[in-house]
């Protein structure tokens, strides 16, 4: 909104544009095509006058996010320290020297990272690296864990990447250093 109480909604567009490619829409009072083309000018995707219909504004957020979906390039690569997965290339590096995993490592370590700071349980790593139609034990979760650290860890014994979580599952950490 351009009238909002504390601050300007123009002012508001202008710097989220200069520090971010987020889409804005202005839902605003005023109508004049004055105030439209300074919206539009300072960075709104779109601007949208009251008295409006819900179902209008929903059509406009879904029209704006299509336009502005994969604009930005996503990198394939994810990193963690000294842990670089190419999920295009379908390799992974650890301190720049290439890493030999499984199928099933390469994708345990993806759903890891995709998932940092978050607690997965083996169920979920199950659905997740070896696909729903998996039928043995949770716990072979935990050797396919024990061969990734062996690869990826400096330390195995005492990981710094792929913590365990007892009684729940594993945790992948984000580091900012080498292994």
């Amino acid at each position: 909104d351009i009238m909002m109480p504390e601050m300007n909604g123009l002012d508001v567009a202008k710097a989220l544009r200069r520090e971010s490619e987020v889409p804005i829409i202005m839902l605003t009072a005023r109508v004049d095509e004055a105030d439209r083309l300074i919206g539009l000018e300072l960075g709104a995707d779109d601007y949208i006058t009251k008295p409006f219909s819900p179902r209008e504004v929903v059509a406009r957020v879904r029209a704006v996010l299509r336009r502005t979906h994969g604009q930005a390039p996503v990198s394939s690569v994810l990193r963690s320290g000294a842990i670089a997965l190419d999920t295009d290339a379908y390799e992974v590096k650890l301190d720049g020297a290439p890493v030999e995993l499984t199928r099933t490592e390469f994708s345990l370590l993806k759903a890891f990272m995709e998932n940092t700071g978050r607690v997965m349980t083996r169920l979920q790593l199950i659905d997740t690296a070896l696909g729903y139609s998996y039928e043995g034990f949770e716990r072979t979760v935990d050797a396919h864990v024990k061969n990734l650290r062996q690869k990826v860890e400096r330390d195995p014994g005492n990981p710094r990447y792929i913590v365990t979580v007892y009684g729940v599952g594993y945790k992948f950490m984000e580091l900012s250093d080498g292994p």
